[in-house]
């Protein structure tokens, strides 16, 4: 792992230089003139990006065939992703910056391989290496840094943060053993130089139109073979899913001010960038997710094993009496409270800390919360 963590720190220090000479190309990128990139810029872009597949790609792909199974498969897919994403990196250096539509035809492949990635995960959810697929599910849109509009960077960055949660599960349930860790998207964000000009930084798909203003998009309340959608909706406080089975899934993308009730058990629930957005559930089977969201009220009436709560702010957890040895676990979140039932119907609340304090012991680190944090 030391040995991997070196290979990527060299090939960030190659395309940190590759970017420092590209900028000062006459003319510069930012009007999608891709040529000034010849005679030299070619050569030692490629030259950063091959350094990439070569080290700490190879080490990947060598890690992941060494654990088998749903890892290799997943790590393949990657690979072949990465290798569209070479090839439309090698066209764009001697082409100018195509139309639109253009665009959008040429950056399908990659979409398309994305989007393979991120849909073999959803598909193994009952895998006993679902924390493994879902750090290189959760970060494989980095790959859509060809059709950031500014600097990749700060995009790229957002999709390694976006991660962490779940390699930093991969390092606890694996610390004494062999740990697959995919790092290769944390050197992507010292990328700077682009091909060309394309969608906007938060677009995660490399298809859409160039910085065009965000759609207004359609509400969606259904059931898509085992994945029930609630999709945008907005003052909405009626939303109900009654018809459940225990192997489906539910995922809430997108909604705002509005209140969702599950009834029956499900598998897993998995809340994605919401704003205040009321949950009430009776039972899951596996996790509830919360992700990339903000002022959440969610309520268990039954049980529920795991609630995750990654990079959200102000989160309040009412828990029942047949819930209590439920773990939570966070990271990148503030606001943070658990209410436990007290009576009848009184609860009593307890924040979950947000700061920490980490002293030696004379042999190991030693981590507590600090007392201002609650």
């Amino acid at each position: 792992m030391e040995a991997l963590v070196e290979r990527l720190e060299q090939a960030v220090v190659r395309l940190e230089a590759v970017a420092i000479k590209l900028q000062n190309c006459p003319g510069g990128l930012v009007n999608g003139d891709i040529s000034s990139m010849i005679n030299g810029g070619e050569s030692e872009s490629m030259e950063a990006f091959d350094h990439l597949l070569s080290g700490p790609v190879s080490e990947y792909l060598r890690t992941s065939t060494a654990i088998g199974g749903d890892v290799a498969k997943h790590a393949e897919m990657v690979n072949n992703a990465l290798q569209v994403q070479r090839a439309f990196l090698k066209m764009a250096m001697t082409h100018q910056e195509p139309a639109k539509t253009e665009m959008a035809y040429l950056l399908r492949p990659l979409s398309d391989q994305i989007q393979e990635v991120q849909n073999f995960r959803e598909k193994k959810r009952g895998s006993s290496l679902f924390n493994h697929l879902s750090a290189v599910s959760e970060s494989i849109p980095a790959l859509g840094w060809v059709a950031v509009c500014q600097k990749p960077g700060p995009y790229v960055k957002e999709m390694n943060d976006a991660a962490i949660f779940y390699t930093n599960r991969v390092l606890k349930d694996y610390k004494d053993t062999l740990v697959h860790c995919f790092l290769l998207f944390s050197s992507y964000q010292h990328i700077s130089f682009q091909t060309h000009q394309a969608s906007p930084a938060k677009s995660q798909n490399p298809s859409s139109s160039a910085c065009a203003p965000a759609k207004k998009h359609s509400p969606v309340l259904e059931l898509e073979g085992k994945k029930w959608r609630v999709e945008h909706q907005e003052q909405s406080h009626d939303l109900v899913i009654e018809e459940t089975e225990l192997r489906q899934v539910v995922y809430v993308f997108s909604c705002s001010n509005s209140t969702l009730q599950i009834k029956g058990k499900v598998n897993s629930i998995i809340m994605d960038n919401c704003k205040k957005l009321g949950l009430v559930f009776d039972s899951v089977v596996g996790i509830v997710e919360i992700i990339n969201s903000r002022d959440i009220q969610l309520q268990v009436m039954g049980k529920v094993p795991t609630i995750s709560i990654n990079k959200t702010e102000g989160c309040h957890v009412y828990l029942s009496k047949d819930s209590l040895d439920c773990e939570i676990v966070s990271a990148k979140s503030s606001e943070m409270n658990v209410l436990v039932p007290e009576g009848e119907d009184d609860y009593r609340e307890f924040p979950i800390p947000e700061q920490f304090k980490t002293v030696w012991d004379g042999s190991s680190l030693v981590t507590e919360p600090t007392k201002i944090a609650g």
